[in-house]
């Protein structure tokens, strides 16, 4: 009987997400993950969903998750790039909701801010907050909120950058978070994706 579990358990399900340790796309997984009864889901980090469709194709992933709409920052521009490039079925569509907050560095101040850096989905889902708090600040595009949050705590990003990210990336890369819940709307539910070959 044991033998019989061993084997079957070699079909392993391997999820590829659009983005970093801490990302939605994560979370979304683990969401997925424990709806199908999976309890500890093998996660790869692919950053982007070009990438998370290019390992389906391959086979280096059994499932990919990614984000294709929000409730108020409309279709995510970058899906719909990689969906017509690659060859998939879609197994399931759910959503998740979508909290964001501002993080800084360590013992980052306010007046410090000179730039505040995401995804251009979160940037949208945060445009009234970010013109109405931060109307002197350069905002720019960022591949993946939680690629972001990382790249800030490990430097490749100045200390006067903020990133708009999960309070699971602040976290997880030990940044501060200048503010919660920063989303113009109070509901912020984001579609997710979940492809199979």
């Amino acid at each position: 009987m044991k033998k019989k579990s061993t084997a079957a358990s070699k079909k392993v399900v391997v999820i590829g997400v659009s983005g970093a340790p801490g990302s939605f796309s994560e979370e979304a997984a683990r969401t997925y993950s424990a709806k199908i009864g999976l309890k500890k889901p093998e996660i790869r980090y692919l950053i982007t969903v070009e990438n998370v469709l290019a390992a389906l194709d391959v086979g280096d992933i059994t499932t990919g998750i990614f984000p294709i709409e929000n409730s108020n920052g409309g279709i995510v521009i970058e899906t719909v790039y990689a969906m017509a490039k690659h060859n998939f079925s879609i197994k399931k569509i759910f959503e998740i909701d979508v909290h964001h907050c501002l993080i800084s560095a360590k013992g980052a101040t306010v007046d410090g801010i000179k730039q505040i850096v995401s995804h251009d989905q979160a940037l949208k889902q945060c445009r009234m907050y970010l013109k109405r708090k931060w109307p002197k600040v350069k905002v720019g595009e960022y591949q993946d909120t939680a690629k972001a949050a990382q790249d800030l705590a490990s430097g490749v990003l100045p200390a006067s950058t903020a990133v708009i990210a999960s309070r699971a990336a602040a976290q997880v890369y030990g940044l501060d978070i200048l503010e919660e819940s920063i989303q113009d709307l109070k509901f912020n539910y984001t579609s997710f994706v979940v492809a199979v070959k």
